[in-house]
């Protein structure tokens, strides 16, 4: 068994160091033909000059084609905006199509053997070298022994060489996506299988790599939790929510000529709901359009009133929500490192209600210019001010540079702690108007701490443990690893009637000694 554990390993890694090889493969070369079917024939003219030293020139890297392009076209938007020529200004993103027709090398020829070796040999090998566990860990049950004496689970090495990896990728992925092309093409397959007319993006990209590993490390998350039922079906949920809803099924609907519409996601996590763009998408593609629009308005304005006060948060943020079946399969092995301390919590409750405020101010503006036509509110450009800011400050560097690059640093709930709207707002609707809490036998507890230890949300639970005493959080995603981990079974999940969820008596001792507030 540890022979195929190894073996695996190997495999594994094999295949992580080839993707991260695939990205300086390609040589990068481009004809004066691809120019002229890739750029618009009013702006050849503006770029001809400043192409010539471009076009058949061969590049062994996609940063310096990538930089001499940006800065031949940055070059003559220079020049026009000196002269005030703003019709002259091009605005056009022409760097990934250019990119994409220069590269040349294996990446081209061999795209369907390096994505064997990567997806399909990296599969194998994970797979090899979990599902040993099954016998090697012996019988179920959790087993987190020597966790924080782990380069990976405790800000060693690997951990900080991984959020490094993480950082960078998510940088490169938002804000420059010509120098990945590489990666991009080497989906180019998946995203035929879908849709044959179609190419691959950085969005599509992005979207594959976070589904593999959500059901790749879901699997690890079933086996190390395999004496839980709950936890088995939550995993299962969080991998075909994933898989189906944010993945596949908005890739069907755009090769069915439909806007690309993920069902599960909703504002304010879905910031650009009420963009102008979005919405006459939506308005202007018939019945199911209009439907996909009421839809999402009501999943929000109805589902989360009515789900949370039923089940709490979890249902979403548990056992829906892309972000957080990425922190629970991908990010378990992170989920101790989450800060505790009452400054965390100080810092956790007054910025995420700030980010919903934020949100919630942004989309008012970008409603009032969308219903006025006026780019201004109050004399604040809406767009320049509001929206612009919200989608880099948050829904860039916040929920993917560092909600998920710093998994190994801070946890892997960085994002939903700390700067998910819609995670505060499901957070206001559970603290005052859910059945749900998680309800404590203080009389068995033995302050293990393994409880506190293990949330990934940064609740002290043992200080509620240890005095009998309910559970209501706003943050508490109802994970019920808490539960899970506790080896006396203190703690567990209950949907109940709201009456009994404050001010109860703190039991002492296993007499449930009364002690009246």
């Amino acid at each position: 068994m540890k022979a195929i554990r190894y073996t695996g390993l190997l495999l594994f890694l094999f295949s992580f160091f080839l993707f991260l090889g695939i990205f300086f493969m390609s040589s990068y070369t481009l004809s004066r033909e691809d120019f002229q079917n890739i750029v618009k024939p009013e702006h050849q003219e503006l770029l001809a000059d400043k192409f010539d030293n471009i076009i058949d020139q061969e590049y062994s890297f996609s940063i310096p084609f990538v930089n001499a392009v940006n800065g031949a076209i940055d070059e003559n938007n220079s020049q026009m905006r000196a002269k005030q020529q703003w019709n002259k200004v091009i605005y056009d993103q022409y760097a990934s199509s250019l990119t994409r027709a220069a590269t040349h090398g294996l990446i081209k020829e061999q795209t369907t053997m390096l994505f064997i070796l990567v997806f399909v040999i990296g599969t194998i090998g994970a797979l090899m070298y979990l599902t040993p566990q099954v016998k090697l860990a012996g019988p179920a049950g959790i087993k987190n022994t020597g966790i924080f004496h782990n380069a990976l689970n405790n800000r060693g090495w690997l951990g900080i060489s991984i959020g490094v990896l993480l950082v960078t990728f998510y940088i490169l992925l938002y804000f420059f996506d010509a120098y990945i092309m590489n990666w991009i093409i080497l989906v180019d397959l998946i995203q035929k299988l879908i849709n044959p007319g179609a190419q691959a993006s950085q969005w599509f990209l992005y979207g594959f790599l976070y589904t593999f590993s959500v059901l790749v490390m879901g699997i690890r998350m079933i086996i190390k939790y395999r004496q839980s039922k709950y936890q088995i079906v939550r995993t299962l949920s969080v991998m075909f929510f994933q898989t189906a809803f944010a993945f596949l099924l908005p890739e069907i609907l755009v090769r069915l000529n439909q806007p690309y519409f993920d069902f599960k996601n909703m504002w304010p996590l879905d910031y650009d709901f009420f963009d102008a763009w979005h919405i006459n998408t939506l308005t202007s593609a018939g019945g199911l359009g209009i439907f996909m629009f009421a839809w999402g308005i009501t999943l929000f304005a109805v589902g989360v009133p009515v789900f949370v006060f039923f089940f709490g948060k979890r249902w979403y943020c548990s056992w829906v929500c892309g972000c957080g079946g990425l922190a629970e399969t991908a990010g378990d092995s992170f989920r101790q490192l989450s800060d505790k301390s009452l400054k965390a919590w100080n810092i956790e409750r007054y910025l995420i209600h700030a980010i919903l405020v934020f949100a919630v101010i942004m989309t008012i503006g970008v409603l009032y210019s969308f219903i006025t036509g006026s780019n201004t509110m109050f004399g604040i450009d809406t767009y320049t001010y509001l929206r612009k800011p919200y989608g880099f400050l948050i829904g860039s560097m916040f929920s993917g540079v560092i909600g998920t690059g710093f998994y190994p640093i801070m946890g892997n709930r960085v994002w939903c702690r700390f700067g998910c709207p819609l995670a505060a707002y499901l957070g206001i609707v559970q603290r005052f108007k859910s059945r749900f809490r998680i309800t404590t036998n203080g009389g068995q507890c033995i302050s293990c701490g393994n409880c506190s230890t293990y949330c990934e949300m940064g609740i002290d639970v043992r200080w509620y443990a240890q005095r009998g005493q309910n559970i209501v959080r706003s943050s508490c995603v109802g994970c019920g690893v808490c539960s899970a981990v506790c080896p006396r079974g203190v703690l567990n999940l209950e949907n109940k009637d709201e009456d009994g969820r404050f001010g109860e008596p703190i039991l002492i001792g296993n007499d449930g000694i009364k002690v009246e507030a």
